[in-house]
C-alpha cells in the first residue's frame, strides 16, 4: 500500500463523520421554507418627441418622468427615457432597443399618433404592453397589447359637436394635419356632426412643417362656414387659426385636445383669443368644482410639476405620463403576485391587470378598461375651454 494512502487511513473516521454531518445539514435545509427571492426591478421604456415638430407635446412628457416615484406597485422601478425626435423611424428604433436590449416590462409612448403606430408592431411582436401617449386607433388584431391614456377622439369631438348644436351652427369647414392624427380626428368629427345634423362643407389638409396655409384658408372662407374645426396638435395648430383671423373670419373656431399648451398660447397670442378648445380637466383643474373626482389628483400633479419647473410652467401633455404611471402602479400591484419582473409571465400579468383597470383616478380621466375598451374614459374626461386674456377658461359645454 503506498505510503500516502497509509497516511490517509487514520483520518477516515473523521472524514466520514464530516460527510454524515454535511448530509444531515443539507437534508435539514431541504425541509426549511425557501428564503424569499429578492424582487427584481420593473423596467419601463419611455419614448417621447422631446425634439422636432411635436416637441411642445414631448418636452412636458419628458419633464414629468423626473417626477415619477422610485417604485411601481411597491417594487423598485428603472426608467429608460429616449427621444424619438418626432420621427416614426426613430420611434421604432427606440422600441426595438427597449425590448431587445433593455428587456423592458412595458413601454410608454409616443407623443404623436404616427410615432405610436411605429411602436405597435414591435411591442406586439415581443408581447410587451404599450401605454400610448396619443389616441391611436388600431384594427382589432393589434389591440391586445395597447392601452391609451388620452381620450378617444370620438369622445372629445362629441363635446365640440354638442356645443356647435347649442350655438346654432349649421355648417362647418375643417382643416387638419395630413397624417393619422388629423385624418382620424376629422373622421370622428364627421360622425359627430352627422349625428347632430350639421353639414360639413369641406375638409382641407396641411403638414406639420408647413409655413403657410393661405390656399386652404381661402377655400374655407369661400365656403362661408358657421364654424371651423382645426384638427391639429402642438404649436403647428396655431397656423390655420391665425390665418383665418388675419383674413377676417368672424365665425367660431374650434381646436382639439391636442392643441393645448403654454407654447400654443404664446405663439398664437391675441389671434387665438376666443378660440374654443376641447380638452381634459387637467387644463383647468383649479376651476373645477370641488365635487369633481379628478380635482385633488390634478392639483397634486400641478403642485409637483410647478415645484420643479416653476410657477405657471405646467403643460397638460405631461399629465399623460403621470396617468400612465398611476395605471402601471395599480396594475403592478396585481401582476407582482403572479410573476417576477423581467419575464414574459410578468408582461402578460401586467397586460391582464391593465385590461382590468377599475376606477383609477388620474388627471386625464377616471379609467375603467375592459377587453373591448383600452381607453377607459367617460364624459368626466372632457371639458370645453375658451382662450381669454392669454389663458384657458372653463366654459359650459352648452354654449350661449
Amino acid at each position: 500500500m503506498p505510503a500516502d494512502f497509509r497516511d490517509f487511513l487514520p483520518y477516515q473516521g473523521d472524514i466520514m463523520k464530516a460527510l454524515a454531518c454535511a448530509f444531515l445539514t443539507a437534508a435539514s435545509a431541504a425541509l426549511l421554507p425557501l428564503a424569499p427571492v429578492a424582487a427584481a426591478d420593473i423596467t419601463v421604456g419611455i419614448t417621447t418627441s422631446a425634439t422636432g415638430p411635436a416637441s411642445a407635446l414631448g418636452i412636458p412628457q419628458k419633464n414629468t418622468v423626473a417626477l415619477l416615484p422610485p417604485t411601481l406597485g411597491g417594487l423598485p422601478v428603472r426608467y429608460v427615457l429616449l427621444d424619438d425626435a418626432t420621427d416614426p423611424t426613430q420611434a421604432s428604433k427606440n422600441a426595438r432597443r427597449f425590448v431587445e436590449e433593455n428587456k423592458v416590462d412595458v413601454v410608454l409612448g409616443s407623443s404623436t399618433v404616427s410615432n405610436t403606430l411605429a411602436l405597435v408592431d414591435v411591442i406586439g411582436e415581443h408581447r410587451t404592453p404599450l401605454i400610448s401617449l396619443s389616441p391611436v386607433v388600431l384594427p382589432a388584431e393589434k389591440e391586445r397589447w395597447v392601452f391609451r391614456v388620452p381620450q378617444h377622439n370620438g369622445l372629445m369631438v362629441g363635446a365640440i359637436a354638442d356645443d356647435m348644436k347649442a350655438a346654432g351652427v349649421a355648417s362647418v369647414a375643417m382643416i387638419g394635419f395630413a397624417d393619422p392624427f388629423g385624418e382620424g380626428l376629422m373622421g370622428e368629427m364627421r360622425k359627430a356632426l352627422d349625428a347632430q345634423g350639421i353639414k360639413v362643407l369641406l375638409a382641407e389638409k396641411y403638414n406639420r412643417n408647413d409655413t403657410s396655409v393661405m390656399g386652404q384658408v381661402m377655400k374655407i372662407l369661400a365656403s362661408r362656414p358657421d364654424a371651423v374645426l382645426v384638427a391639429a396638435s402642438g404649436t403647428p395648430s396655431v397656423l390655420p387659426h391665425v390665418t383665418l383671423v388675419e383674413r377676417g373670419y368672424k365665425g367660431r373656431i374650434y381646436q382639439s385636445h391636442g392643441a393645448i399648451g403654454r407654447d400654443v398660447l404664446r405663439v398664437g397670442g391675441k389671434a387665438i383669443e376666443g378660440g374654443l378648445y376641447v380638452t381634459g380637466p387637467v387644463v383647468v383643474g383649479k376651476q373645477l368644482p370641488d365635487s369633481h373626482p379628478m380635482k385633488p389628483v390634478i392639483l397634486d400633479y400641478v403642485k409637483r410639476y410647478e415645484a420643479r419647473y416653476g410657477a405657471d410652467s405646467l403643460s397638460p401633455h405631461g399629465g399623460l405620463v403621470w396617468d400612465a404611471h398611476l395605471l402601471l402602479d395599480a396594475a403592478a400591484r396585481k401582476a407582482k403576485d403572479k410573476a417576477v419582473p423581467g419575464t414574459a409571465e410578468f408582461r402578460q400579468a401586467l397586460r391582464d391587470a391593465l385590461e382590468g383597470t377599475r376606477d383609477v383616478v388620474g388627471v386625464y380621466g377616471v379609467y375603467n378598461m375592459s377587453p373591448s375598451d383600452h381607453f377607459g374614459h367617460d364624459e368626466r374626461a372632457r371639458v370645453l375651454v375658451r382662450v381669454e386674456n392669454g389663458a384657458y377658461r372653463l366654459v359650459d359645454s352648452r354654449a350661449p
